[in-house]
């Protein structure tokens, strides 16, 4: 194991989300309640931090919205538990919005076995980064948001300046003030959450904090983007038993019809819930119900008035 460099080393010590705290040296000896009441207050500080950058992670949902609108993809790009949490989030986009096949992806250094292990130099390489991105081929349409809890991870640093060089809109999310991450990207978000519990594992507050904005940045873009019908979800992919109860749910949320006409709206809409959801509010057919959300942009509200018009 080689020593780390000494100005890397000495960088370390100018960020907050590695400093070190005297005051909790003996945390181990603590009973595991009064540490886990630490660890509760702790991360109870986190959504105050995230408020105070509420306006810069609107701009950010408005522009990246619009790209999306125009047929962009949302990429995120990260190293370690920040490139985790990007690509935990493009996950679960697919069966919470029904966004297409590659429209909301995660690029994590190392690629998919540093989901579960430490894949050696990775982080470090911004050639990795411009390679992944050209790897999806990257363009003008398309947003990338590189996450590091630091702000100083080569790869995140890379992708989101080889993604503005080719003309694509940049995020940068990090929890470190002034951080290189945030100054290489179109918009910066820094949420400083400050010291660790542990000295270094930024996969604690800062995690959370990530977590936390990344679900702001994919559920308010879909939010704009029509994919929900008020507070309701209907653009949910029902591809399991619970995802096919909550489809009928949300359906007789957003009607209130019965049993009976929910399943005989769903059987003619290929059970998709926006389509049922304008069959039974608007009195249309299936195939009609489908013609007005293609021509409103999949945006219920939109077909509602075309319906009624």
């Amino acid at each position: 194991m080689t020593s780390a460099p000494r100005d890397l080393r000495a960088e370390l010590e100018t960020l907050t989300t590695e400093a070190f705290r005297p005051e909790l040296a003996d945390i181990d000896r603590l009973p595991t309640l009064d540490i886990a009441r630490l660890m509760n207050g702790e991360d109870a500080t986190v959504p105050t931090a995230v408020r105070e950058k509420l306006p810069e992670i609107a701009a950010a949902i408005d522009a990246l919205a619009e790209r999306m609108a125009r047929g962009g993809r949302l990429v995120y790009a990260g190293a370690g538990t920040a490139g985790r949490l990007g690509v935990l989030d493009a996950s679960e986009c697919p069966p919470t919005f029904n966004t297409g096949p590659g429209q909301v992806i995660g690029v994590l250094a190392g690629g998919p076995a540093a989901m579960v292990s430490s894949v050696e130099g990775a982080e470090d390489s911004a050639e990795l980064a411009r390679a992944d991105l050209d790897g999806i081929a990257l363009g003008p349409a398309d947003t990338v948001v590189g996450v590091s809890a630091s702000g100083r991870t080569p790869y995140a640093i890379a992708a989101v300046a080889h993604a503005r060089a080719r003309g694509a809109l940049t995020v940068g999310l990090s929890c470190n003030a002034h951080s290189a991450l945030a100054a290489a990207a179109d918009h910066g978000i820094e949420i400083v959450v400050g010291p660790e519990l542990l000295t270094g594992s930024t996969r604690l507050k800062a995690g959370t904090a990530q977590k936390l904005v990344l679900n702001m940045l994919s559920t308010i873009t879909m939010i704009r983007l029509g994919k929900t019908y008020g507070n309701l979800m209907v653009d949910v992919r029902a591809s399991n038993e619970k995802l096919r109860a909550r489809s009928r749910r949300i359906v007789a949320l957003a009607t209130g019809a019965g049993d009976e006409e929910i399943e005989r709206a769903l059987a003619a809409t290929d059970g998709e819930v926006k389509d049922a959801i304008l069959v039974l509010l608007a009195g249309v057919d299936g195939p009609r119900a489908t013609r007005l959300l293609e021509e409103s942009g999949g945006r219920l509200r939109a077909a509602l008035a075309a319906a009624g018009s």
